[in-house]
């Protein structure tokens, strides 16, 4: 099947885009069977032989996206844009999709109550300390020796 499409030349950051004709197989940058013409997107100048255009055409070559939209756009051909780039959106899940649902109350587990404390009460801070010193000293255990 033959192409219409766009080949690239020129150096990194000036790309220069020769229109030409190619069997859709071919590489990028490989041999073409005709060159219709030329485009460059930095002055948006583009020279294009539009018999040949529609000669090609009427053989049954077709045109890429991005050729069709430009010829378009220039009045080269008549037709309409089409749509080369759109966002990935992710597959809507069956979730988003459904209504949504009431909204659930989430109730949380009781407390569990401690039985058999009674309420701290306030106590003067020198005695906590001194109760937190005893809990805290090792009890000293005596070893016996074998003598």
């Amino acid at each position: 099947m033959l192409k219409i499409r766009l080949q690239r030349i020129g150096k990194r950051g000036q790309a220069y885009f020769r229109v030409v004709v190619t069997e859709h197989t071919q590489k990028p940058k490989g041999q073409y069977l005709e060159l219709l013409g030329s485009y460059d997107p930095h002055k948006n100048e583009m020279n294009v032989n539009a018999e040949k255009v529609k000669h090609w055409l009427s053989k049954g070559a077709k045109m890429s996206e991005t050729v069709n939209n430009l010829l378009v756009g220039r009045g080269v051909i008549e037709g309409e844009k089409v749509t080369v780039w759109k966002p990935k959106r992710k597959p809507a899940t069956p979730e988003q999709t459904a209504a949504p649902a009431a909204k659930t109350e989430i109730k949380e587990p009781p407390k569990e109550e401690v039985k058999n404390e009674e309420p701290m009460t306030e106590a003067p801070k020198e005695e906590l300390k001194e109760e937190k010193k005893e809990e805290a000293a090792p009890a000293v255990a005596e070893i016996p020796t074998a003598s």
